[in-house]
Parts: structure tokens; sequence; C-alpha cells
């Protein structure tokens, strides 16, 4: 099993929108609005490094109203 964690930034006023957007994906265990250098943060899981990059790079990446992403593989 894959955890990663998403960093999104959104456009302004877009926080709500895309935390509900993303806890609505398959590979979504949880998703948070956050106070910092990104607005929501995005928890993945799955069998595979290449389906939770799937996951950031289309499934996230492509919501309305998130600017910019960085992905984060768990380790442990």
């Amino acid at each position: 099993m894959v955890h990663a964690f998403i960093m999104v930034k959104t456009a302004a006023g877009r926080s709500e929108d895309v935390l509900q957007a993303a806890r609505g994906l398959d590979q979504i265990s949880e998703a948070h609005v956050v106070a910092g250098d990104f607005d929501v943060i995005v928890e993945a899981d799955a069998e595979e490094v290449y389906d939770v990059l799937q996951t950031a790079s289309s499934d996230v990446s492509g919501l309305d109203g998130v600017a910019d992403t960085k992905t984060y593989m768990a380790l442990e």
C-alpha cells in the first residue's frame, strides 16, 4: 500500500469547493482545509506508486479551482 500527501494551492475563495470535490475521489482517504503555504491537504492511498501519481497528477490537479499541487510519498 502506498500512502501520499498531496498539498494543494487553490484559486482565491475555492478551498471549500476543492475540498468537497477531492473527498469524492476514489483514492482519497482524507482531505482538510489548512492554514499555511497550501490551502488543502489531501491524503491518498493506493496499491501502487503509479496509482497515487495518477490520482495526484490527473484527478486532484484537474479539479476546478486547483492552481498547483505538490505530492509527498510517505516512506513508512
